[in-house]
């Protein structure tokens, strides 16, 4: 295997466009909370349909390089993991109907198919998601993540004190540490 380093302007263009991204998935995370009622449609979309673009931008960067530089189109196509590709402009499919229903507590869907099929597995998914969303929110390390896209954005805009105004307790307390590490250091006294 190579272990040439990636050129310096592709991993500062790499490094932008994931930043992009990860902005753009704190707001969608930003437009879920009560406040946002009125937008969360709209706003959820755009949002998550804009990191989904970055980061299909960083990919295909990255791609290009490594087509340029003699990658196989076989591994190319092995490391872009096209079997996995999702065309948005065909709109929700069976396994994300049945996904919804789950989530939802509705029946499962006729299109969800036989035990075993995808669509079915998407349902079941969709129910396990649902239970646990009945429950207080206990994996730590998405609640950390949350709370640094939160912090990190509140920081950025030097706007600290919206972290009270939407965030649950527990995340606005951490998003305000997070925040809080990142203050810009001020210099030492002489």
């Amino acid at each position: 295997m190579e272990s040439t380093p990636m050129p310096e302007p592709l991993r500062r263009a790499i490094h932008q466009l994931v930043s992009e991204a990860v902005q753009n998935c704190q707001e969608v995370l930003r437009y879920t909370e009560p406040d946002q009622a009125h937008t969360w449609k709209r706003m959820t979309l755009y949002r998550a349909t804009d990191a989904a673009d970055t980061m299909n931008m960083a990919s295909m960067l990255i791609a290009a390089y490594c087509q340029r530089t003699g990658t196989s189109p076989d591994t190319l196509e092995s490391y872009l993991q096209l079997s996995q590709q999702r065309d948005r402009t065909v709109g929700p499919g069976d396994g994300d109907w049945a996904q919804l229903a789950g989530l939802l507590g509705e029946e499962r869907p006729a299109a969800a198919g036989d035990r075993g099929s995808w669509p079915s597995m998407e349902f079941h998914g969709g129910q396990m998601q649902a239970e646990r969303a009945q429950r207080p929110e206990e994996d730590p390390q998405k609640l950390f993540t949350e709370a640094c896209l939160h912090g990190l954005k509140a920081r950025l805009c030097d706007d600290i004190d919206s972290l009270d105004t939407y965030l649950p307790p527990q995340v606005a307390e951490l998003a305000r540490k997070v925040a809080g590490v990142l203050e810009e250091p001020q210099p030492a006294p002489a």
